[in-house]
């Protein structure tokens, strides 16, 4: 009884170890590196939209405090830290 459940023991760690083997060499095929490949420009894209609706907001704040201080009648100065942004 001993053996018979060694043998079952054997076989399945067997069977896992060949199929992490098998997912392991996929990822080193064509198409699995195609995919990897995919699966990183989706995320690079992703990035990239995110940064741009950021300054988009940031745009948009901007120019409602421009709008703001010109509807005041306000003269519009940037701060001592703005200013020194804008001449790098």
């Amino acid at each position: 009884m001993k053996r018979l459940l060694w043998l079952g023991v054997g076989l399945a760690v067997g069977a896992i170890v060949v199929r992490k083997l098998t997912q392991k060499a996929n990822e080193y095929t064509p198409s699995g590196i195609a995919t990897s490949l995919s699966q990183s420009a989706g995320g690079l894209v992703e990035s990239v939209r995110s940064f741009v609706d950021d300054v988009r907001e940031g745009m948009a704040e901007r120019e409602q405090q421009i709008h703001q201080a010109f509807a005041e009648g306000e003269l519009y100065e940037e701060g001592p830290d703005e200013a020194q942004e804008g001449n790098r």
